[in-house]
């Protein structure tokens, strides 16, 4: 049960005596995260104290991110860690190598004196919405990366269950990773690809490798469970338009592809590499003469394999979402996409 002391003799402010109760009682898990505590009202009204005393002992509180107002519900615990300067609450949409580098560098960039919890919600729009509406009261900043899927198993941006929900929350203590939503959110962070752009200007920049192979073929998983963004079609499909490519696009790397010399591969998911590699090594093709292969994202293994990649920085991603948290400053930026040639293609 809270407990508030406070002596009449002490020299010290009431108000700051309630403070001080206050954070006794979460020190000694008396009040744990989410709890609701007295409203201005019933405290000065139990322990005879003035109601501006309460209220702003209350003001100090929220200013330190102890203590979170819900409208129209009350006060509630917000932070118990009480040597955590804030509290990050981080959403994905998958767990991934790829998001694991964007987060493990968010955090280094931050420090130890701020908490980031990790959740993902698997591109379910239902399942981010109702975690939102968990934690919304709970932290000082909310990172999130939209990628949502359709009944059908299809990329898309946001529904109208995702947009109210988002649009509860502060959009000054908000930050998108990754993509940007397509509704308005002036005032949130946005460290964003340009799906569509990003893969036309690498092409463009690869462009004369890529005019001695015969066909282009994206390998794009139109219904994967963890759906990616159809600009990176659009993209391939404007330039190979542009260009007057003969291309094709497929779902997945079958076994026994039926291949063709001077045929270029660009692959999105991982097992589509492996499965690529091992059948080019069996028919002793050699990358980058006999067949190309560019893969979309860079990670350990295709340097290792010494694959060329589209990627994007993932490391600069986090590092600039934990800056706009330290300098205090939303921005909207465009994140680098690089084209990395390891002589695959």
């Amino acid at each position: 049960m809270l407990k508030i002391s406070v002596n009449v003799d002490s020299r010290i402010p009431k108000y700051r005596q309630i403070v001080d109760s206050i954070l006794q009682n979460i020190k000694n898990g008396t009040l744990a995260l989410g709890d609701k505590i007295p409203s201005i009202n019933q405290l000065s009204e139990t322990y005879q104290l003035s109601r501006d005393t309460v209220e702003k002992a209350y003001v100090f509180l929220k200013e330190q991110n102890i203590i979170v107002a819900v409208k129209g519900k009350g006060y509630y615990v917000s932070k118990t860690d009480l040597s955590i300067k804030l509290n990050v609450f981080f959403l994905i949409n998958k767990l991934s190598t790829y998001k694991m580098r964007i987060y493990n560098s968010f955090v280094q960039t931050l420090g130890a004196n701020v908490n980031v919890d990790l959740d993902i919600y698997h591109c379910d729009p239902i399942v981010f919405a109702e975690t939102l509406k968990k934690k919304k009261h709970l932290y000082d900043f909310f990172i999130i990366m939209p990628h949502f899927r359709n009944e059908k198993m299809q990329h898309i941006k946001s529904t109208a269950v995702v947009q109210k929900s988002i649009e509860t929350l502060d959009y000054s203590k908000l930050i998108f990773l990754d993509r940007n939503v397509d509704f308005d959110t002036i005032g949130a962070g946005k460290v964003v690809q340009d799906f569509k752009h990003d893969i036309y200007s690498a092409l463009e920049t690869s462009f004369n490798k890529l005019k001695k192979y015969k066909k282009i073929i994206l390998v794009y998983p139109s219904k994967a469970i963890y759906p990616y963004p159809q600009g990176i079609v659009l993209g391939f499909k404007h330039f190979c338009v542009q260009h007057k490519f003969n291309y094709e696009i497929l779902d997945e790397i079958y076994d026994g592809m039926e291949f063709e010399l001077k045929d270029l591969f660009i692959i999105i998911e991982e097992s589509d590499l492996v499965n690529l590699v091992t059948q080019a090594r069996e028919r002793h093709y050699k990358l980058g003469e006999d067949i190309g292969i560019i893969s979309y994202n860079d990670t350990p293994l295709k340097k290792l394999l010494d694959i060329s990649v589209f990627s994007t920085d993932f490391v600069k991603m986090g590092k600039e979402a934990a800056n706009m948290i330290l300098n205090g400053s939303n921005l909207v930026i465009k994140n680098d996409f690089n084209f990395i040639d390891r002589h695959s293609h």
